[in-house]
Order: structure tokens, then C-alpha cells, then sequence
């Protein structure tokens, strides 16, 4: 009866199909808006990078207030789930070796401080070998919050918690950067090229266009302790002490 009034549906069903058109309309109304406000927070929150990483009487300054303002305004820290404590990094503010790393696991977040799992101990006899002590060195991480389930960090994440791993190497300006493991390291070198075929070879960071006049850094890639620890075998061993006995060679004579 209904298409012989002319009508296309039921009072009800259009009720109904306008109602769904509104709320989807709505939802891409609301996404929309959301991303625009993530672009101006990560805008603003690079903008404030900038200033941070040029100003300050020395290093442990700027490295201190790089740690207040990213804990109040990181556009994925503040959003992130899962996480109790955020782990900035610590270490020498004038460290000529800088370690980094993917991102707190269970141990780190509960403490707030990188590495200090079964596989920081395993990082700390790897500087130890070096002739470091950790003190010494500088060690974080390219996200600042730990991800659920101590999962790989996403490419989205990255893009909004990565820039202040950009800033701490250039108010830090190490001689070299030893990356563990692939996330890091693909971060740090902006490349999608297995690890396996990174380990060994230096390769250098490169400031993004918003840290004017930094400098490269050497970066000497090698497998994440924890890869270590699962595959305790003369083979990687032999490959993660040759990478860091590499990283030697550019590092200024004490």
C-alpha cells in the first residue's frame, strides 16, 4: 500500500534511515573535528619542542623542561591507555653514547625509568663491556608510555610521541646513537628495512626540518637486548658485541 501512496517506506523506516543518516553524519562530523585538533595539539606541541630545545642555560635544564611539558602535553601520551607511569629517559645530559629503544615495558612503567628489566640488566653489562657505566650514558626511548600488552609501537603513536625523542638528541647531541631493535631503529633512520640487515652498518639521524642547524648523529643499529636474551647464542652474541665495539671507534677518546 505503501508504493501505491507513493510513499518509499513506512513512516517508520524512514524515521529510522534518517536517523541513521544523522548519526553517521554526525560521526564524521565529530571525526573530522577530532583529527583537526590532534594536527593544531601536535602543531603547537612542536612549536613548543622548538623553543624548548633552544633555550636553557644547559643541557639537564632543557632536558628537564622538555620532561614537564611532554608529561602535560604529549598529543599521545595524554590520550594513551595502559599505561601507570611515563619513562622520559635519564642518564648523562652531556652523554657522548646514547641509547635507544622502542618503548617501557612492565617493569619500566611501573619504576619510570627505561631499562630496567631482565633486558635493561642485560643493556647495563652491554655498556658495562664498553667501558661505560650507565650513569654515564644517555638512555630512552622512542615512546614515553608504555603500549598495551607491551605491544610494538604503531605508526600513529610514533608520529605524535616521536618528536621528543628528536628533541632530547638535539639538546643531548651524543657523538653516537646505538639503536635496539627494529623499532628504533626504523624510526630513528626512517627506513622500513629489516633489522637483520641494518645490525652493523652505520647509518646517521638526521634532524627533522623543524630542528634547524642540529647536526647528524652516527647511529650504529644492533638487536634489542630482549632479542638478545631469547636468542642466547654464540652467533648473537658475537653480532651485538661487534656492533657495539663498532660504536667505539666513533666515540672521542676519554
Amino acid at each position: 500500500m505503501d508504493a501505491a501512496l507513493g510513499v518509499v517506506g513506512s513512516p517508520r523506516r524512514n524515521a529510522t534511515a534518517v536517523a541513521a543518516t544523522v548519526v553517521a553524519a554526525t560521526t564524521v562530523a565529530a571525526t573530522t573535528v577530532a583529527a583537526t585538533v590532534v594536527v593544531e595539539d601536535s602543531n603547537q606541541f612542536i612549536s613548543s619542542l622548538q623553543d624548548i630545545v633552544s633555550n636553557g642555560t644547559n643541557a639537564q635544564s632543557r632536558l628537564d623542561a622538555l620532561d614537564l611539558y611532554h608529561a602535560a602535553h604529549c598529543p599521545h601520551c595524554l590520550h594513551a591507555t595502559g599505561h601507570t607511569r611515563l619513562v622520559f629517559g635519564e642518564g648523562n645530559p652531556d652523554a657522548r653514547l646514547m641509547f635507544i629503544g622502542e618503548a617501557p615495558g612492565e617493569t619500566e612503567d611501573q619504576l619510570g625509568r627505561p631499562f630496567v628489566g631482565r633486558a635493561g640488566q642485560k643493556l647495563d653489562e652491554m655498556i658495562c663491556a664498553m667501558g661505560f657505566t650507565r650513569e654515564s650514558v644517555y638512555i630512552a626511548n622512542v615512546l614515553k608510555s608504555r603500549p598495551p600488552e607491551n605491544r610494538a609501537p604503531m605508526p600513529a603513536e610514533i608520529d605524535l610521541c616521536g618528536p621528543t625523542l628528536s628533541a632530547q638528541i638535539a639538546i643531548i647531541a651524543p657523538s653516537v646513537i646505538v639503536t635496539l631493535g627494529a623499532p628504533a631503529t626504523k624510526l630513528i633512520l626512517q627506513t622500513d628495512v629489516a633489522i637483520s640487515k641494518l645490525r652493523g652498518v652505520w647509518d646517521s639521524w638526521k634532524p627533522p626540518s623543524w630542528l634547524q642547524n642540529k647536526a647528524s648523529v652516527p647511529v650504529m643499529p644492533t638487536f634489542h637486548p630482549a632479542y638478545l636474551l631469547r636468542n642466547y647464542t654464540p652467533k648473537t652474541r658475537q653480532e651485538v658485541w661487534s656492533d657495539l665495539q663498532e660504536a667505539m671507534t666513533r666515540l672521542p677518546k676519554r
